[in-house]
């Protein structure tokens, strides 16, 4: 029920895929709609992996506004490239049919980035022992036998105020300095020297059924956050009539913890209006290792409501048009 035909080949939508897999289906999207999508390299993870995105948007030959979205940027979080690879087929299904989407494709372009932190998911698949690792594989500090920095740490975004942890063997180690790390390098700079063309910026993760809010430092709010908080609690709702769970809505301090150097925060601190987290699925169940079988489901009730976010910023921007 999950498989796609790509150029004659099935592509499993609803398990989840290891990175040589997903690497060929994105060249397989991109030779099977050369039209509306490309491939675009960006950067290098540590260990000198090339970071590469989706642009998806019809060629109008303007320059032309932007949605950006990462899955990924923590590596045992599996379920969060599979919702990337469902939203991009979602959105080639559709927009040859349907009329808003054919609209939003010509007045935006997509930037989807499957898996960000690249290193790290593929230290995952390694074993079992591996398999929830979070962050990336970049050594630690001269003095320390641990590896990895949390990149959703390593923004330029009041950075190591709060939330982190200046232990190399934390999961939560925000590095020795905003940006020391390539990944987060390769988004900053990205979107940073677009940042006017951005109206969205979604960054996938999980678990927790949460849509979360700029910002992760409870002493800044957000110069549109009762915008922010309407629009996420309309998506929450349409998430809801999928199959009926429940997704809370707010910042992280208010309804997670408080963090900060997240891409989140630094997307908003840039000027882009929308900016959410998105936790998918599942709660304390499964965690992290969540079942294939709810891949299908959480995909589905996960991409109505980053759509209900996409169509409101696409409708302010372009209203009248």
């Amino acid at each position: 029920m999950g498989a796609a035909t790509v150029e004659g080949m099935e592509y499993d939508y609803f398990r989840y895929h290891p990175m040589p897999e997903i690497h060929s289906w994105m060249a397989r999207m991109a030779r099977a709609h050369p039209d509306v999508v490309t491939i675009v390299d960006y950067g290098q993870t540590y260990e000198k992996r090339t970071i590469s995105l989706l642009k998806i948007g019809v060629n109008t030959g303007a320059k032309k506004k932007a949605i950006w979205m990462d899955c990924g940027i923590h590596a045992r979080e599996w379920i969060a490239p599979a919702f990337c690879q469902y939203f991009v087929r979602q959105i080639l299904r559709s927009y040859k049919t349907d009329p808003k989407m054919a609209e939003m494709m010509k007045n935006m372009d997509f930037y989807v980035t499957p898996v960000l932190n690249i290193d790290g998911y593929i230290h995952t698949w390694k074993s079992d022992t591996t398999r929830l690792w979070r962050k990336n594989m970049s050594p630690g500090p001269p003095d320390c036998e641990c590896a990895g920095t949390d990149l959703n740490r390593n923004f330029d975004a009041n950075w190591a105020t709060v939330g982190i942890s200046f232990d190399c063997c934390s999961d939560t180690y925000c590095g020795t300095r905003p940006l020391s790390e390539p990944e987060a390098q390769a988004v900053t700079y990205f979107v940073g020297s677009r940042k006017d063309e951005f109206l969205c910026f979604l960054t996938i993760h999980s678990y927790g059924k949460l849509l979360l809010i700029p910002y992760g430092n409870p002493n800044f709010t957000a110069p549109n956050y009762d915008e922010l908080m309407e629009v996420g609690l309309a998506a929450a709702d349409e998430i809801k009539k999928v199959h009926g769970m429940e997704y809370t809505v707010g910042t992280s301090p208010a309804v997670l913890y408080a963090n900060s150097g997240s891409s989140r925060d630094w997307a908003r601190l840039q000027g882009i209006p929308y900016a959410y987290t998105f936790e998918l699925r599942d709660d304390d169940k499964f965690g992290f290792e969540l079942p294939e079988d709810q891949i299908q489901p959480t995909c589905e009730e996960a991409y109505s409501g980053a759509l209900h976010i996409i169509t409101y910023a696409h409708d302010k921007t372009f209203k009248g048009v």
